[in-house]
């Protein structure tokens, strides 16, 4: 599938079936058990992501691709950043304008479009969480390669790993297809995405929580 074809599919499924399901477990409402360990999952992950960003971000361009509900840009843009954050689901920006914070250290722009917008301008840095674990290799090796003329800093972002219960779980999910589950994540191996960029990767902190599993890398020009 290409990457326009995924890109359209993750934002129907944010956008018509999900939307509800994502503002509960991006808020502080109670959540089951499993949903719990996603969100303590999560949680852990954006302390990983901004960890690899300069303690003093006053004056930094930050993009957050695949901002969601909004919290990770609220704690950059709090932290001084002037962060855009982007997501291709209006549905998910419409709650980030509802709870973005009346006064933030640096500036704040939420909008919904594609985070490979050459009119969003340069950034110094960026980060995406879990908004690319739904592409191949080749197509994330291109996403970061077109980002890459755009990108002074480092980029730090997130793959679903190549686990043993990863792998059974997507091999579950191609079986047993749902209208109203995610778009599939595809697994992937740091070493494969490397060899489909020009630029340098650096596998990070692997987050393991419940049903959360995620890898950390960083991406420098």
């Amino acid at each position: 599938m290409s990457y326009e074809a995924t890109r359209s599919q993750v934002e129907t499924y944010f956008d018509q079936t999900a939307t509800r399901t994502w503002e509960r477990l991006t808020s502080d409402a109670p959540v089951s058990g499993i949903r719990a360990t996603v969100r303590a999952g999560r949680d852990r992950m954006r302390d990983v992501l901004t960890s690899q960003l300069p303690q003093d971000l006053n004056g930094a361009r930050i993009l957050d691709a695949g901002c969601g509900t909004g919290a990770l840009s609220f704690e950059l843009a709090a932290r001084g950043a002037d962060v855009v954050g982007v997501d291709i689901s209006p549905q998910l920006i419409e709650i980030a304008q509802k709870r973005r914070p009346n006064h933030v250290a640096g500036s704040l722009t939420l909008l919904a479009g594609d985070m490979l917008d050459t009119n969003l301008g340069s950034f110094d840095h960026i980060v995406a969480m879990d908004s690319l674990i739904y592409y191949t290799a080749t197509d994330i090796g291109r996403i970061l390669d077109g980002l890459a003329p755009r990108l002074r800093g480092n980029m730090a972002f997130t793959v679903a790993p190549r686990t043993p219960l990863l792998m059974a779980m997507w091999r579950i999910g191609k079986l047993f297809p749902r209208a109203d589950r995610s778009p599939t994540m595809i697994p992937h191996r740091a070493a494969k995405i490397a060899q489909s960029t020009k630029g340098n990767l650096r596998a990070l902190e692997r987050v393991s929580s419940g049903f959360y599993i995620s890898q950390a890398l960083e991406f420098r020009p």
